[in-house]
């Protein structure tokens, strides 16, 4: 996917974006799909999108904060399943 870049207030060169588009490579682990670049004199503002966010929904299941029950042991599975569920 390429990254889309707009540069607003000034003009730089193409290797400069290159960099900037790198660094977002390394600093967060992903490319983003597109970089703001707000040029201000010798300074500039870099804002990234990197589109929509995985969301996971995250319940409490017997005292725990859990999204999956994958990563129980035995016994909390056990827990789990002979827990009174209430019901509305």
């Amino acid at each position: 996917m390429e990254c889309q870049v707009n540069v607003k207030g000034g003009v730089l060169p193409q290797e400069e974006i290159n960099a900037y588009i790198q660094r977002a490579r390394q600093k967060f682990g992903a490319t983003p799909q597109g970089i703001d670049i707000t040029v201000d004199g010798e300074y500039v503002e870099l804002s990234y999108d990197f589109g929509p966010a995985p969301f996971q929904r995250i319940r409490r299941i017997t005292g725990y904060l859990v999204g999956t029950l994958d990563r129980f042991n035995n016994a909390k599975r056990a827990e789990e399943k002979d827990r009174v569920k209430h019901t509305v």
